[in-house]
């Protein structure tokens, strides 16, 4: 791979963070639920350093990178994306939450089946891997709060 490509892949996942946070910023300005309030803001401050890590990777030479694995149940992939309005719950916030880390997944999965070139396969397959621990937090979070267990 060469150094602008790198760099072109980088940029471009710096600009999906920043959607990211600019998305669950948004919602936790807007939401009247206190605990999705706090959670959105949470994530939104999670992108917002995933952000700061991938610029700093601009000045890392690509075999230095590294991300570790991460199990997907799949727990919310066929679930219904509910609409946003100011007073979604604090499940369906999980579910919206869920979606968007799945389609920032598959995206960078299709784009490392895609490539021909080991180094951008595994640096796209990389971000997939982080998306995707992303995406089990949320789902652990959605399995607790969906199914809370009556005594």
């Amino acid at each position: 791979m060469t150094p602008e490509e790198y760099r072109k892949i980088i940029e471009d996942a710096i600009n999906n963070e920043v959607e990211a946070y600019t998305f669950y910023q948004t919602l936790s300005e807007k939401i009247k639920d206190e605990n999705l309030k706090k959670l959105f803001g949470e994530l939104a401050g999670e992108e917002k350093g995933h952000r700061e890590y991938l610029q700093k990777l601009l000045t890392k030479d690509i075999k230095s990178l590294g991300f570790s694995s991460t199990k997907d149940y799949k727990v919310g992939d066929s679930l219904p994306t509910p609409a946003l309005t100011p007073d979604l719950s604090p499940v369906d916030g999980l579910v919206v939450a869920i979606k968007k880390e799945l389609a920032a997944m598959q995206m960078y999965t299709q784009l490392a089946a895609a490539s021909d070139d080991a180094e951008v396969k595994k640096l796209f397959t990389d971000l997939a891997t982080m998306e995707r621990g992303h995406k089990t937090r949320l789902e652990d979070l959605y399995v607790n709060a969906a199914f809370t267990e009556s005594w």
